[in-house]
C-alpha cells in the first residue's frame, strides 16, 4: 500500500509518501496541472492523508472516481501534535505521513456528496439572509436620517409606504430606490430557498423528528441533522455542545476555575440558528421559559440566550438519539 501524506494548497501540494510493500519514500511538490496525472499514476491501494480545509471537493472527487482512500484529520489537532515551532510545507506533510504510519492521524467524519449538496443550499440562504439584513440597516440608517424611528414596523405596508415617501433628493434618493430593489429581490430569492429547506426538511426523518420540539422549524432541524450527520459518533451531550461551540472557554490551573465566553469553535451558522431557534422555545416551553428569565436577570439577556442555545442542542441530541419526538413531560425541568 502507498501511504501519502498530502499538504494541500489550491495551487500545489506538498507530498511525503511512502510504499510499505517495499518501503520507498517519496518527497514531491504536484502542481494544480500534475495533480490528475500524479495521482492516476498511481498503483495498488492508495491511502491521502490531509487536513481538512476548503477548495478540496475536486480532489476529494478525483480520489473516489481512482478509488483511493482519503483520510481527512482535525488541523487543529494535527497542529498540536507537532511540538516544534519551525512549520514549512515540507514539514507539514511529513507529519502527516508518520500520523498514518503509527495510527495517530485524528480522522474526521465526512458527509455524503448529498448531505454536502444540502449543506450549501442551508449555507447560500444564511448568506443571503445576511445581506438582506445589511440592506435592511440601511434603509434603517436613511429613515433615522429623516427622523423618522419605527424600528421592525418599518418592514410593515405601512412602513414601506412611509420609506417610498421620504423627501430624499440626488444620490440618497437613489440609495433609497436601489435599496428598495434589493431588499424585494433578496426576499423573493430567500422565499425560495425557504421553499426548497421545507421540502429537503419532509424527505428527512431525522429533522421531521426534531422538529416536533416547539420553536424548532425546518431550517434548524435540517441544519443540525447535516452538521452532525451521524448522532452515533457523539457518546453524550457534552460532545456535542463542543462540537457547536457552545461550551465555555477554559484557563483552570492551580485548582482555581476560570471559565469564559463560548468556545465558537463549531459551526456559525447552526450556532446563530440554535439562538434564534432557541427564543421562540423559550416563548412556548415554560422550563425553557423560565431559565431564560433567571438567567437575564442575574446576568444578561445575551448570556440567556445563549444558554437556552446550549439547553435546545441537548434536546435536540437526546431526541435524535433515542428516536424520541418531543414531550413535554420527559423534558421538563
Amino acid at each position: 500500500m502507498k501511504i501519502i501524506g498530502c499538504d494541500f494548497h489550491p495551487s500545489f501540494q506538498q507530498i511525503a509518501m511512502v510504499d510499505t510493500e517495499t518501503g520507498e519514500q517519496t518527497e514531491r511538490r504536484v502542481t494544480l496541472a500534475e495533480a490528475v496525472e500524479f495521482y492516476r499514476g498511481l498503483a495498488g491501494p492508495v491511502r491521502v492523508g490531509m487536513e481538512a480545509c476548503g477548495n478540496t471537493l475536486w480532489l476529494e472527487r478525483l480520489l473516489a472516481e481512482l478509488g483511493h482512500e482519503l483520510w481527512l484529520g482535525d488541523a487543529g489537532k494535527i497542529r498540536a501534535m507537532e511540538v516544534r515551532k519551525q512549520k514549512t510545507d515540507r514539514r507539514d506533510a511529513e507529519l502527516l505521513l508518520r500520523l498514518m504510519l503509527e495510527g495517530r492521524f485524528p480522522r474526521l467524519w465526512v458527509p455524503s456528496q448529498e448531505q454536502r449538496d444540502l449543506r450549501q443550499l442551508l449555507i447560500h440562504r444564511h448568506k443571503l439572509v445576511g445581506m438582506r439584513r445589511q440592506v435592511k440597516n440601511q434603509l434603517q440608517h436613511l429613515a433615522l436620517n429623516q427622523g423618522v424611528q419605527q424600528k421592525r414596523k418599518l418592514w410593515t405596508q405601512a412602513g414601506r409606504k412611509l420609506l417610498e415617501e421620504l423627501p430624499l433628493t440626488g444620490w440618497t434618493a437613489r440609495r433609497r430606490e436601489e435599496s428598495l430593489q434589493l431588499l424585494d429581490d433578496l426576499d423573493h430569492r430567500v422565499g425560495e430557498l425557504d421553499g426548497a429547506v421545507e421540502q429537503a426538511a419532509k424527505k428527512d426523518p431525522v429533522a421531521q423528528l426534531l422538529k416536533t420540539h416547539p420553536g424548532v422549524g425546518p431550517i434548524t432541524s435540517l441544519a443540525f441533522a447535516l452538521t452532525l450527520g451521524d448522532v452515533g459518533r457523539f457518546a453524550h451531550s457534552r460532545q456535542v455542545v463542543s462540537y457547536l461551540g457552545l461550551n465555555p472557554s477554559e484557563h483552570s490551573s492551580g485548582g482555581r476555575q476560570r471559565l469564559g465566553a463560548i468556545s465558537k469553535q463549531g459551526n456559525p451558522m447552526v450556532r446563530s440558528l440554535l439562538v434564534e431557534a432557541g427564543q421562540s422555545a423559550a416563548r412556548l416551553v415554560p422550563e425553557l421559559k423560565r431559565a431564560y428569565q433567571r438567567l437575564k436577570h442575574r446576568k444578561h439577556s445575551s448570556v440567556a440566550k445563549v444558554m437556552v442555545a446550549r439547553k435546545l442542542a441537548v434536546r435536540l441530541y437526546w431526541m435524535w438519539k433515542t428516536t424520541t419526538a418531543f414531550n413535554r413531560h420527559s423534558h421538563a425541568g
